[in-house]
């Protein structure tokens, strides 16, 4: 799927961003990545509220392998076939992926500073240190200083 098809793919949904993304596209809009554009098809954001409609529809959940293992990504799903003829109904499951990627922002922990820890929302102040007392010098290491010095 090249730029141009997406983009024409999209056109009723509304408007889209289109990102170079591991081998095809990431597809966003209002800032909320919804869609992956892959050699494999195309996959939209689910979640336990979409994920029935795409099992009703017979599509699996992306799923890529490595040198160890398969990793299935449930997350996103493989749209339909059907749905790239048929514009309107491609622009509601557009909507409702991206309904989906805002809920799972939602459920994110808030990104945190670096050096705090999760969930507390202010570093803790260091306790103040006791003044130390002043060490003592001994003439004999003045002298070792000195003798130091002129060597």
């Amino acid at each position: 799927m090249d730029r141009e098809f997406l983009i024409d793919l999209f056109a009723d949904f509304g408007p889209v961003t289109i990102r170079k993304m591991f081998s095809g596209y990431g597809i966003s809009a209002d800032g909320t990545n919804f869609a992956l554009a892959l050699r494999a098809g195309l996959f939209f954001r689910a979640d336990e509220m979409t994920i029935p409609d795409f099992e009703a529809e017979g599509s699996k959940p992306f799923q890529y392998s490595t040198r160890a293992k398969t990793v299935l990504v449930n997350s996103y799903w493989e749209l339909p076939a059907r749905l790239f003829d048929d514009s309107e109904e491609l622009a509601q499951w557009a909507r409702a992926a991206l309904a989906a990627a805002v809920r799972a922002k939602v459920k994110r922990r808030p990104k945190t500073k670096k050096g705090t820890k999760r969930g507390a929302s202010k570093p803790a102040k260091k306790a103040a240190k006791p003044a130390k007392a002043p060490r003592k010098v001994s003439k004999k290491s003045l002298v070792r200083k000195r003798a130091k010095r002129k060597a």
